[in-house]
C-alpha cells in the first residue's frame, strides 16, 4: 500500500508548506491519461452484433467515390471494385487489418512533456472543430474568428493543465487564400502550445508546404518523424458510405510524410447516418473500419486514431444536438467499440448547443465530458469551448471548460478502496477517544491535495461571504484569466532565427 500522506517534518506549519508545494505527477489527483471504461452502455452482445453489422455493410453496400490512387491501394489490399463503382471490403481483409493494425499510438508534444498514450482506456481531453464565430461572452454577441483568435486558443490551452491537446477549433476567416490559411494555422497553433496539434488540409497540393514548415519547426525533418507533434485530422468520407475523395489525397501525403492520421467518420443521425444510436454507431464504426484497411494498405502499421464522430440531431428542426443525451450515448458507444477492437480511437464529447457559457451550456458539457471519460475513450475532442453546435468558439468557456473537465476526470478515476481509505482505523481514533470530527486527522490533512480537485475559478462559498466579495461573475473571471494568460509572452513561441526562417519562407498573418 502506498503512503500518500506528506511526511511529517515539524507539524502544522510543515504540513502546510508540504500542501502548498506543486505535486508531483503521479501523486495528483488527476492527470492525462488516467483509465476510464467502468461505463459501458453496450452489452456485450450488442457490441458484437454492431461489429457484425459493420462488416455486413463494407461487404455488401461498400464505400464509394474513391481517388484512383485509392482504389489502386486498396484493391492491392483485397478489396473488390465493383461494377457501380463502389470498394467492397471481404470479412476476411477488414479482420485482418484489424489484427495487424498499430494498437498503441503516442501523440508526441513539442514541448516533450505533454505526450500522449492512446491505448487501453486512458482518457485524454482537447479541443476540436472548425467554428466559424468567436463568442464574445462579455458582450453577449458573435463575430467571424481570425488567425489572432486561433493563436489566443492554443496560448489559453497550454496554461489550461485539464486541456491535454489542441486540434484547431476553429477557422481563420480573415485568410481568405485556403493554402495561406491552412499554413498560418499550423503556425498561429504550434506558436501557441507545446502540447499535441491536429489541423486540416483544404487541398491534397498544401501538404507537401505545410510538412517544410513543421520541419522547419521541429529542426529537420529527421526530427520531425522521431517526433511528430501535429496530426491531420482527416475526414476520410462523406457519410452515407462515400470516400471524400481529396480528403483521401491529404491523408494519403501525410501518411506518407509522417504525419498521425485521425480518421474522422461525422455523420448526423437522423440526416447522413441512421436516426437510432445504434444504427449510427454501425455507419461510423464500417467507415472506420473502411479507413483502417486504407490507411494500412498505403503503410501498414501507420499510427491511426479510430475516430467515430456520429452526431445527433433535433428531428423536429434538423438543428444539431451536440449537447444532448443522445449524443452522450453515441460517444460512449463509439469509445466501448474502440475498446472492442482494442485499437487508439477518439470522438466528440462537450459540445454546447447554447449559444453562451450559462447553465444550458454546463449541462451539455458535463454530460457528454463525463460519460465520454467513464467510457474509456482515448481522445475526446470538442471538450472545451464549443457553442451553437460547433458554430461558436468561446475563450472564456475554454478555461471554464478547464474546471468542468477536472471535475469529469475525478469521475473518471473513480472510487480507491484499500485499507487505508477505508479508514477503519481513522474512525476508531476518532470515535473511541478522539475529537469526534475528522478535521485536521493526519489522513483528512495527507489526503487533501491527493483525493480532491478544487475548480480554479468555479464558487464554493457561502452567500454571505459571495454578498461581501461583490457578487463575483464566473464570466467576469473566466474573462480576467484569459487576459491574464495572454498578457504573457506565450512559452511556445519560436526563436528569433526559426521565426525569421518561417516568415521569410512563408506568408505569416500573425504579427511578430
Amino acid at each position: 500500500m502506498t503512503d500518500l500522506s506528506p511526511t511529517r517534518t515539524g507539524g502544522r506549519a510543515a504540513r502546510r508548506a508540504a500542501r502548498a508545494a506543486p505535486l508531483a505527477q503521479h501523486l495528483r489527483p488527476i492527470r492525462p491519461g488516467l483509465e476510464g471504461g467502468l461505463y459501458r452502455p453496450l452489452s456485450d452482445q450488442g457490441m458484437a452484433d454492431i461489429h457484425n453489422a459493420a462488416l455486413i455493410a463494407l461487404e455488401e453496400i461498400g464505400l464509394a467515390d474513391a481517388p484512383a490512387s485509392g482504389i489502386a491501394y486498396l484493391t492491392g489490399a483485397g478489396a473488390i471494385l465493383g461494377q457501380d463503382g463502389r470498394i467492397r471490403f471481404p470479412r476476411a481483409l477488414v479482420e485482418d487489418t484489424i489484427a495487424r493494425a498499430n494498437r498503441s499510438v503516442t501523440l508526441f508534444s513539442r514541448d516533450r512533456q505533454h505526450d500522449l498514450e492512446l491505448s487501453g482506456n486512458r482518457v485524454h481531453y482537447g479541443t476540436a472543430g472548425a467554428a466559424v464565430h468567436l463568442v464574445d461572452a462579455l458582450g453577449r454577441n458573435y463575430r467571424e474568428c481570425g488567425v489572432q483568435d486561433l493563436h489566443d486558443a492554443a496560448r489559453i490551452c497550454d496554461a489550461l493543465d485539464n486541456i491535454h491537446f489542441l486540434q484547431r477549433p476553429m477557422v481563420c476567416r480573415d485568410i481568405t487564400d485556403n493554402r495561406e490559411m491552412d499554413l498560418n494555422t499550423i503556425y498561429a497553433c504550434c506558436a501557441g502550445t507545446g502540447k499535441h496539434v491536429g489541423t486540416s488540409f483544404t487541398d491534397p497540393a498544401y501538404v507537401a508546404e505545410a510538412l517544410e514548415m513543421l520541419h522547419i519547426i521541429a529542426g529537420g525533418e529527421d526530427k520531425w518523424r522521431e517526433r511528430p507533434f501535429v496530426s491531420n485530422s482527416n475526414c476520410f468520407v462523406v457519410p452515407p458510405m462515400k470516400f471524400a475523395t481529396e480528403s483521401c489525397m491529404v491523408m494519403e501525403a501525410c501518411i506518407e510524410g509522417g504525419m498521425p492520421v485521425l480518421l474522422l467518420s461525422a455523420g448526423m443521425a437522423g440526416a447522413t447516418a441512421p436516426s437510432t444510436v445504434a444504427g449510427a454507431i454501425v455507419q461510423a464504426v464500417a467507415e472506420c473500419l473502411a479507413g483502417l484497411v486504407y490507411v494500412n494498405a498505403v503503410r501498414p502499421g501507420h499510427p491511426a486514431i479510430f475516430g467515430t464522430w456520429p452526431f445527433g440531431l433535433d428531428l423536429r428542426s434538423g438543428a444539431m444536438t451536440g449537447g444532448s443525451g443522445e449524443q452522450a450515448l453515441l460517444t460512449a458507444g463509439c469509445a466501448q467499440m474502440h475498446k472492442f477492437y482494442g485499437l487508439p480511437g477518439g470522438a466528440a464529447a462537450g459540445i454546447a448547443d447554447s449559444k453562451l457559457p450559462d447553465m444550458q451550456a454546463g449541462w451539455e458539457q458535463m454530460c457528454s465530458n463525463v460519460m465520454a471519460g467513464l467510457s474509456g475513450c482515448n481522445m475526446i475532442y470538442e471538450a472545451a469551448g464549443m457553442h451553437a453546435s460547433l458554430l461558436g468558439f468561446c475563450h472564456e468557456s475554454l478555461i471554464l471548460g478547464d474546471d468542468l473537465i477536472g471535475q469529469a476526470l475525478r469521475c473518471v478515476r473513480g472510487i480507491e478502496v484499500t485499507d487505508e481509505t477505508l479508514a477503519v482505523e481513522e474512525m476508531r481514533a476518532v470515535c473511541l477517544g478522539g475529537p469526534g470530527h475528522y478535521l485536521g486527522t493526519e489522513q483528512t490533512l495527507g489526503r487533501m491535495e491527493t483525493d480532491h480537485v478544487y475548480p480554479k475559478l468555479g464558487d464554493r462559498t457561502s452567500p454571505k461571504e459571495w454578498a461581501e466579495k461583490d457578487k463575483p461573475d464566473l464570466i467576469v473571471k473566466a474573462s480576467v484569466r484569459k487576459e491574464e494568460i495572454l498578457a504573457r509572452r506565450a512559452p511556445a513561441r519560436f526563436d528569433a532565427a526559426t521565426d525569421a526562417l518561417l516568415r521569410r519562407r512563408f506568408r505569416i498573418h500573425l504579427p511578430v
